[in-house]
């Protein structure tokens, strides 16, 4: 969890890969999902997965027969469900103290 800076995206990324637990989101779908530029989404899925958050395969297709290229697909870890949860449990308990301050 440590070097892990929490930041709008990176919640919404951690909420959404939440809410799909058995059904992995490929990169481009969750870039529009979320409405976040690739510039944006990478690099955190990038530090996610190094840290065992989240993990990815790439489908094995053949690009030429199927007309599209690979797709890359995301999903949280065993360990990256309960720090999702506890990420997003904390930013919910922060936004309900700033709303009665």
């Amino acid at each position: 969890m440590a070097g892990i800076r929490m930041s709008l995206n990176m919640l919404m990324v951690l909420r959404a890969l939440h809410q799909r637990l058995d059904d992995p989101y490929y990169g481009l779908e969750l870039q529009r999902a979320l409405g976040i530029s690739n510039g944006a989404l990478y690099p955190i899925l990038d530090k996610l997965e190094r840290a065992g958050y989240v993990m990815s395969h790439t489908e094995d297709i053949d690009e030429s027969a199927e007309g599209r290229r690979r797709r890359r697909y995301f999903r949280l870890t065993a360990s990256g469900i309960p720090f999702a949860e506890t990420q997003l449990k904390a930013a919910m308990q922060t936004l309900g103290q700033g709303a009665t301050a």
